[in-house]
């Protein structure tokens, strides 16, 4: 059975860290499933409207600029991929509604397997998944591949605190 997401009612939050601190802000749900088996997830896929992607830690044209930056080319380039998907490949239940899920994420037209943890409810699923930017060749200010960065390095790894209703 296929368990369509309220993609109006689910939301992802990302957060970035440099070494002088760090930022937030959000990321819209195009679509997305759960593949649903005798009450158990075993997959899904999901898609994310990177154009959508919104900065909420500033304001005015700070909040602009940097918003403008993760559409351009340097990070996330949403004129020419518009969209990331997560496919989910495996899902194995463990204790406390808790599963351990494993799938394929795709930014920017490079795939790479992931694994995180999700809770799962009747209703809703959440999890908090963790992804290495340089593996999506998105380098901008990665201390994995320039160096004299200094304070303007960005971490490679951001967080999305991801928030599903169905």
């Amino acid at each position: 059975m296929k368990k369509e997401i309220k993609t109006q009612e689910s939301n992802v939050i990302w957060k970035g860290k440099k070494l002088a601190g760090s930022h937030s802000g959000t990321i819209n749900l195009k679509e997305g499933y759960f593949n649903i088996e005798n009450n158990e997830p075993t997959g899904g896929e999901f898609i994310m409207d990177m154009t959508s992607i919104k900065v909420t830690d500033l304001s005015g044209k700070n909040k602009q600029q940097l918003e403008d930056h993760l559409k351009n080319e340097d990070f996330f380039g949403v004129d020419k991929y518009p969209t990331a998907k997560l496919v989910v490949r495996n899902v194995v239940k463990q204790e406390d509604g808790t599963y351990g899920v494993s799938g394929d994420l795709s930014i920017k037209e490079k795939t790479n397997p992931i694994t995180f943890e999700q809770k799962l409810n009747e209703d809703s699923a959440s999890a908090k998944v963790v992804i290495d930017r340089s593996k999506f060749n998105v380098r901008y200010g990665s201390g994995s591949f320039f160096s004299n960065l200094g304070d303007n390095t960005i971490h490679d790894n951001f967080e999305l605190d991801v928030n599903l209703k169905f």
